[in-house]
């Protein structure tokens, strides 16, 4: 049986293949929805012998079903956010020390030690509701830089304005993690000139704002505050691990995670790197729900693994942690 371990030290491509076609036989064998769906598509365990040959369950099936491995109690629900009536995705999760260890692993290796930050949280759409993977996230990051100025910001944003103007003052390390339409309101509030601060978008207007294309979003920000460039995270419900983008809107995932990018016209072959298609996500923190997930964003990957966020399917519905529709 596969452990945390043997995850989170992959080290090189050939490893994380062979540990992602076992987690793929051990979820056919244990996972009753993803089983039925490898069926469904007549594709049988021993026959997968490479990574384009695995099945990539819909993400849709978050919403309908019950999507877990194991038999083990729920530990935690996240779920995803939605206007009042909308079906909402539900991620089942038997070992929220999984979650954990993926992004406090990934955190360190985008970002260092956690203790050599400040940790502004401007979330308001996220803190409103529970079941927010994002929110618990960003909860553990908090208590871990154990800096007494770290904390979250509901619609306190006078109170941000001079926490934020006096630690970068001051020299000290700051990351402002927020929700894009928030981001947007603090810079039409105060125009900045930071020189400590990496800023993080975490995507989504809520309804609150129009969509903007990348591009310009982080034009707007990159000014707004003064700063070379825009952070940004790509995370959703479904997922246990998270990409991180420095700059320029181009993701890099840790090691226990890998984006395909599937034909918009046929969802079981695969384009060439610099090529538009669906993003697919193996995520091997996922080993107790699906670690094999076709989303509804569009992208394209370059030749060292790393990919870009182009938009959404037409006709998909506006998630929680969108990012920039196209």
């Amino acid at each position: 049986m596969l452990n945390s371990h043997d995850i989170f030290t992959i080290s090189s491509q050939k490893q994380f293949e062979k540990i992602a076609l076992k987690v793929f036989r051990y979820q056919y064998e244990n996972n009753l929805v993803y089983q039925e769906f490898c069926d469904y598509l007549k594709v049988e365990k021993h026959s997968v012998k490479s990574l384009s040959q695995i099945p990539f369950l819909p993400i849709q099936f978050f919403k309908s079903h019950a999507v877990v491995s194991n038999q083990e109690a729920i530990q935690e629900t996240f779920t995803s956010s939605g206007t009042t009536g909308m079906i909402t995705s539900k991620h089942l999760v038997t070992d929220v020390s999984l979650y954990e260890q993926s992004y406090r692993l990934a955190f360190s290796e985008f970002y260092g030690n956690i203790e050599d930050y400040a940790v502004l949280a401007l979330l308001p759409s996220y803190l409103e509701r529970t079941g927010s993977s994002l929110i618990y996230m960003v909860k553990d990051l908090i208590e871990r830089s154990n800096n007494e100025h770290s904390g979250f910001y509901l619609n306190n944003h006078d109170e941000l304005l001079s926490k934020l103007l006096e630690l970068d003052r001051s020299g000290q390390n700051v990351l402002l993690i927020g929700v894009t339409y928030a981001l947007l309101d603090l810079i039409e509030q105060q125009n900045f000139h930071l020189k400590n601060t990496i800023i993080m978008e975490t995507g989504g207007m809520k309804g609150k704002r129009k969509e903007m294309i990348r591009e310009e979003l982080h034009d707007v920000l990159s000014k707004g505050f003064g700063v070379s460039s825009i952070h940004s995270e790509y995370g959703m419900t479904e997922l246990l691990s998270q990409a991180y983008s420095l700059g320029e809107g181009v993701f890099e995932c840790p090691a226990w995670m890998h984006i395909l990018i599937r034909d918009t016209e046929d969802a079981l072959t695969y384009v060439a790197d610099g090529k538009t298609g669906g993003v697919n996500v193996i995520d091997l923190a996922n080993i107790n729900s699906c670690s094999f997930i076709a989303t509804q964003d569009l992208g394209k990957k370059q030749p060292n693994n790393s990919f870009e966020i182009l938009g959404r399917f037409d006709h998909s519905d506006i998630r929680g942690c969108n990012l920039m529709v196209i």
